[in-house]
């Protein structure tokens, strides 16, 4: 779970994008290197499997503005999606603080969502993290394909369960940000419930959100 050094006055997210094979996981993190890495210098590193890739990149820390300042930084990470990379994405969750569960639009790829969600739960469990505690999102990528969910589907999905749910194209970057921005939203506000890190840290769930969205979206909305 989340690190925090009061001493150093720095505190790191662990944020993990899973989902099947071929779901858009790894262009999701290639869109945000291209939004976020240049300008801060981060890295964007890659394990090969044998047919799938695992990626990570950290976001250098953020200095909050506040009295004494506050380092914020975030480590994303993706997951190789067939089914014999079991250990890799348990071991991958261990230590997640929140995770964005990348769907498959199609209509065809229900029974593969269905059962990398079903994946996702028991990796969880496997790593003793109750899911209730952890922050979960939920992206539908690949909506400009043929055969997919239509968007009233996708809101009926939605109202089923409590996570919130993005639309994207993950390719074309349309609904990257707002799915991290509400993967780190919703990251602050369970972590700062259990460890209080306004009042630890003074930094407000407002604050860091903002800073946040100056580092995705420099040049505005």
């Amino acid at each position: 779970m989340v690190f925090i050094d009061i001493q150093h006055r720095e505190v790191t997210l662990k944020l993990v994008y899973y989902g099947p094979a071929l779901s858009g996981k790894t262009t999701n993190l290639q869109q945000l290197h291209g939004m976020i890495g240049e300008g801060t210098g981060t890295r964007l590193m890659t394990l090969n499997t044998r047919d799938d890739r695992t990626l990570f990149f950290d976001l250098l820390p953020l200095q909050m503005t506040t009295a004494g300042g506050l380092s914020i930084k975030i480590k994303l990470f993706t997951v190789p999606g067939q089914v014999y990379h079991a250990a890799t994405r348990r071991i991958v969750l261990q230590g997640a603080d929140g995770v964005v569960f990348v769907a498959d639009s199609r209509i065809s790829e229900t029974r593969a969502n269905n059962e990398s969600f079903a994946d996702l739960r028991q990796n969880l469990a496997d790593n003793a993290i109750a899911f209730e505690d952890i922050a979960v999102v939920i992206q539908f990528n690949k909506r400009d394909l043929p055969g997919i969910r239509t968007d009233e589907e996708i809101t009926r999905i939605a109202a089923k369960g409590s996570e919130p749910v993005y639309s994207a194209v993950a390719i074309d970057g349309v609904g990257v940000a707002d799915t991290f921005e509400g993967l780190a939203s919703s990251t602050w506000t369970k972590l700062d419930r259990r460890y209080e890190l306004d009042r630890r840290f003074g930094v407000s769930h407002e604050q860091f959100m903002d800073r946040l969205r100056a580092l995705v979206r420099p040049g505005g909305p």
